[in-house]
This record gives C-alpha cells, structure tokens and sequence, in this order.
C-alpha cells in the first residue's frame, strides 16, 4: 500500500458502507465520522465534509454522508420557491459566555489545528500538519493568546499517517500514527507526553491488517493508568500508559467506545442502539420503532422516520431501443423509494421525543447531546449554517458561509465540548459546555 491510499484510508474507511447513492448528477463529497478534531495532512483534508452549491441548489452532506434534502430553485408544479428561512442572530451574540475568537495562525505565523480542550481556558493544537515534516503539540492560553510548545512529536522513518486521534486525561496526552516499515507488519503506534510538556514515548504497537480493508484504530482515550482504543472494524482494547501488550476488554469483543466507559455496537441503521459500560456491567438499549434510523449517544438518539415504497422503473435501453443487461441479470423493473417523514431527537428509553428542523446534519454527532448543526437558506439562496440548542429551541449563525466555488466546509465537532472553524483571520473556539 502507498502513502497516499493510507492517508486517503481514513477518510473513506467505513464511509462506503455508511453513505448513501447520491441523485443523479448531484456531486458530494464524504468524511468520515469522527469524535474528536484529527490532525489531517493537505490531502486527507481535501475530504472534509462540505455544503455544495451547484446550478443554485444546495445540499448539506453531513459527516456520515447523509444529506439534507435540496432546496429547488422552482418547485415541480412551476411555483417559485418560497421565501428564504429567518436567519438567527450570530453566536457570539447568542452564547457570548461560549465564544473564543482568536488568530488563526501563532504569533510566530504557524498555522495550527485544535484538537481539544484540556481545560475551561487551555486549548490544544497541533502545527506542522499540512507540510508533514516536523509536527508539535502546544498549550493555547484562551484568556491571554499565549501558545506553550509541549513537544514535538517523533519522526519516524517509514510512517505513513503522522499524528492522530489526539485524546487526554489525568494530565497525559496520548495520540496515534501509523506505521510500515520495510520488512514489518504495519502497526499503530500509540505515544503519549504529558500535558506539562515533556519528551513523547511510545506506549505500544497495535497490530494493523490491511487498512484498507479494516481501517485503523479509533476512539482513543486516557482512562486513569489505562490507554483504550479500539478497531475501526470493532473491538476495543486497553493497555497502560507505562507500556505493555493490549488485551481485549472483556464482552466488549465487536464493539466500539462512544464514551468511556460506554461501548457499543452499529447495527445497521441504528448506531449505537446497544450500549455497554464496561466498568458498571450495565447495558442500555435504545428504544427504536420501525423505519427509523437513527445515531445515538449515552442518553438520546436523533434521526429521521422513514416511509419506503416500491416504485416502477423503466428499463435502460441502447440506442438501436434494445434493453441493456445488467450484467448476467437483466435490470430490474422496481426499485426502493424512500421518504423522510419526521425528524426527531428523544431519550433512549423513548420518552421527550422533540422535532428537529428539516435540515439538520443528519448522522452527526450532536455536541453534549445537544448542540445540531442545521443549514438554512438565506437572502439571495445563500446556504447558512446554524446551531440549534435543542434544550431551549434556541439557534444561533455560526458565521460560516460557502466560499467563491460554493463550497462551504462543515465546522469539526464532536459529542464533547468543543466546536471550533476559522473564518477569514479568526478562529471560534466554541465551548458548549459554558452554555447552560
């Protein structure tokens, strides 16, 4: 495998089996699902999840691939489309105690990239991502705008994927990166450093098959002397800081960790239904209904209900009129439509079901279980993102609007805290957790 189809692995590992056909000539382009901010090279980040304008239609491609319905610009019986949604007032007016506005770039002109917070004022970033050559860890200082080098992180000869899955806890910083070498199996290497600043040291090497394939490792956390990780293609694992060999978390054998200790599993349609706490023993699954799909958290679930019918479908012919073959099958004469009939957030245990707005970013993970991202239609058919609060009803404009090709990139989030996307010279540092 080269560099490049390991780097692009992250970003489509998972994604063909989650993301849905797309309409005929309707252009989207598809992320991932991750949990926290990844420090991804120029190439994999080509493949960030956009908003694209095209022919004066817009369709928000959510970070699982779904997407919003398009608005058209004239409706199928010829009326004019109706009038543009009402905006929300900007989120620094909104949440004013939430809002961080900071440079984008360092004093000393590096650009950086926020991985999390690690505490109410301590922002971390990483610099060095896009050129690949040498890469850092710092401490950003929300109150005085005062970055702190915590440590380069080491350059191996032979690694294809540099810094990853940056995640922190009981003052210890811990991240990922993958490896082959000549004549080795590929492996990622876990390192860790700890937040007061220090040299890296690898923790361990994680046996890696084909990446392709399987993926990578996942949902990395700091869980008191423990690293957990887990497989892309499920299982979760646990090794100490200090080093050792991983050994499997016992019942969590297929799963995936949603939030340590919770694990869970994908089930089809319904991602994490089943949940696991892995310290308590406890299990709590989800309360789905027929047709829904739905992507849940520790104590909701949102999603969409659907209504399929079977519709007709003429056969393709050539251009002597005779029917073309699908492969050694012919074509089939029905197919499956689906339609969305509701949108909705509710308790696992079915209980506070609410309506969402229509346009919400299907398949995300809500910040705090709370916080949905929605696009809107704004005056001169300007696609406009917002978030909305589900607790209070409230909406706010995030500010982020789609550039001179139409492409607007979706903010990175997460279920935690932390929301954060630059505009123009400045960089908003949401903090959700200071809404309340």
């Amino acid at each position: 495998m080269t560099e490049l189809e390991d780097k692009l692995s992250r970003v489509f590992s998972g994604a063909e089996r989650r993301a849905p056909q797309a309409p005929v000539g309707l252009l989207a382009t598809v992320k991932t699902r991750h949990r926290r901010r990844r420090a991804r090279t120029a190439a994999v980040r080509a493949a960030a999840a956009v908003v694209l304008v095209a022919g004066g239609v817009g369709t928000a491609v959510s970070a699982l691939g779904a997407s919003a319905e398009p608005r058209p610009a004239v409706s199928a019986t010829g009326e004019a489309e109706p009038p543009a949604d009402k905006i929300p007032p900007p989120v620094e007016q909104v949440w004013p105690q939430a809002v961080h506005k900071i440079p984008a770039k360092l004093p000393d002109g590096r650009a950086y990239y926020p991985q999390l917070l690690l505490d109410d004022r301590t922002l971390l970033v990483m610099t060095g991502v896009n050129d690949g050559k040498r890469q850092f860890l710092w401490s950003y200082d929300l109150g005085t705008g005062r970055p702190r080098k915590i440590a380069e992180i080491p350059p191996t000869k032979g690694s294809a994927i540099f810094a990853d899955g940056v995640a922190a806890g009981g003052g210890d910083i811990v991240w990922w990166s993958s490896y082959k070498e000549a004549g080795r199996p590929r492996v990622a290497r876990i390192w860790t450093v700890p937040a007061a600043g220090g040299r890296p040291r690898p923790v361990t090497d994680v046996p890696l098959g084909n990446v392709m394939k399987q993926g990578h490792i996942n949902g990395l956390t700091v869980t008191g002397s423990d690293v957990v990780f887990a497989y892309e293609k499920g299982g979760v694992y646990r090794v100490p800081l200090s080093g050792g060999v991983p050994q499997p978390v016992k019942g969590a054998e297929r799963h995936h960790v949603l939030q340590w200790p919770w694990v869970g599993v994908h089930r089809g349609k319904a991602v994490f239904r089943e949940l696991l706490n892995v310290e308590t023993g406890e299990r709590r699954d989800a309360v789905i209904k027929a047709d829904e799909e739905v992507r849940c958290g520790v104590d909701r679930c949102a999603g969409v209900a659907m209504r399929y019918r079977t519709v007709k479908v003429e056969r393709p012919r050539d251009r002597s009129g005779k029917e073309i073959k699908c492969g050694t099958r012919r074509c089939p004469d029905t197919a499956r439509s689906a339609t969305i009939l509701r949108r909705f957030v509710r308790d696992r245990d079915g209980s506070h079901e609410r309506d969402l707005p229509t346009s919400f970013q299907q398949g995300d993970d809500a910040g705090l279980e709370r916080f949905f991202k929605v696009t809107l239609r704004g005056p001169g058919d300007q696609t406009v993102l917002t978030l909305y609060d589900v607790d209070t009803g409230t909406s706010a404009d995030l500010g982020v609007r789609p550039d001179a090709r139409g492409v607007m990139a979706i903010p990175d989030g997460g279920l935690d805290r932390l929301m954060t996307y630059p505009i123009g010279n400045e960089m908003y540092v949401l903090d959700l957790a200071a809404i309340k």
